[in-house]
């Protein structure tokens, strides 16, 4: 039985929910999670689980999850300036946060990333209020996602891409991420060491790339070209030329490399997530085709944003440091997700 206290920022966001449901499922544990529903999903449609409370912004399932629909600015304020506020504010009495899973961004795929850049930079304010808090409250652990984009964008050119190792980022010697969104994750990065080797948070950083998953949204690659699999468009429109690859790993594989590393790493280093394997979005396409029995003319379109050329990783580290490799194959994976667009399309 493990009775660990769990805060998940972003909760109710892709890895953030799945987060909250591995919990949910795997611990008796009590488990306060928070989201705007900005981006993320309102947990009456994927938490299986009963309310047994509720109020204003709040809703408590199962007498041990707490649902906090706030700015986690407002509420970890709140937290830092009263340790009884769970209790004070929720009714929901919490002795200790043991574990602190930081999911919170400001993201949206591509679009958003390209098309919003100082939006995205608000992730800045949101991670060093977040680093505040935790080097004075130091709960046990805690995770901090940073992300595949913190790499220099020169080793993911067409001519130059290489499978980006731990190594490849070096604060001494910093190569340029990509966008905001990959400056304000190696931000981050470098806060997690600080606090780590200042005042002593155990604190693990990941690297995820491409995650995806069934219950992922539309705005992301994966899930909408399932969607118009099941559809059987054709032509078949694929942003830029379509041989832009990206390192596709399960969110259930990532799920386990997170809780596996919180074990083991503890001083900020940062870790990929990954399958090792680079995969163009015209093959995606062409995967969930098959699942949908046609053959579409694909159609570039080359007005939209795509950001790097090549984008995968070398998981030797991670399978030397922890003994851990990706379970959920390519073909496994995407075939969850496009029979969970048919569904979907029912």
């Amino acid at each position: 039985m493990n009775l660990k206290n769990h805060l998940i920022t972003g909760g109710c966001g892709f890895v953030g929910r799945n987060m909250v449901k591995r919990l949910q499922s795997t611990t008796d544990a009590q488990v306060i999670f928070i989201d705007d529903l900005s981006v993320g999903t309102h947990p009456d449609t994927w938490l299986n689980a009963s309310r047994t409370a509720e109020g204003e912004g709040f809703v408590i399932y199962d007498g041990r999850l707490l649902f906090i629909k706030a700015d986690v600015l407002h509420v970890m304020l709140g937290f830092a300036a009263d340790t009884d506020y769970f209790q004070s504010r929720y009714n929901f009495p919490v002795q200790r946060i043991n574990d602190v899973f930081h999911f919170a961004a400001i993201v949206g795929g591509r679009s958003k990333i390209d098309g919003d850049p100082m939006a995205v930079a608000l992730d800045l304010a949101i991670d060093a209020h977040m680093f505040y808090w935790a080097c004075r409250y130091l709960p046990d652990r805690m995770l901090y996602p940073s992300s595949s984009a913190a790499y220099p964008v020169d080793l993911q050119t067409i001519d130059g891409a290489i499978a980006l190792k731990e190594s490849d980022i070096n604060f001494k010697k910093m190569g340029e991420p990509d966008m905001t969104y990959g400056w304000s994750k190696l931000t981050g990065e470098y806060l997690a060491k600080i606090a780590a080797s200042h005042y002593g948070l155990k604190v693990t950083c990941i690297r995820p790339f491409s995650g995806y998953g069934e219950d992922q949204d539309l705005s992301y690659p994966v899930p909408a070209i399932a969607a118009r699999a099941a559809k059987k468009e054709d032509p078949f429109e694929v942003w830029g030329s379509g041989n832009q690859g990206r390192d596709f790993v399960h969110i259930e594989d990532v799920i386990d490399c997170i809780l596996l590393a919180m074990d083991h790493i503890h001083d900020g280093t940062a870790i990929n997530i990954g399958m090792g394997r680079l995969t163009s979005f015209n093959e995606i396409i062409r995967v969930f085709c098959k699942f949908a029995g046609y053959e579409p003319t694909i159609k570039p379109l080359l007005d939209k944003p795509v950001g790097v050329h090549s984008r995968y990783c070398d998981m030797s580290f991670v399978e030397q440091r922890l003994g851990w490799k990706a379970k959920i194959s390519i073909e496994e994976g995407m075939r969850r997700v496009y029979e969970a667009a048919l569904r979907n399309q029912a």
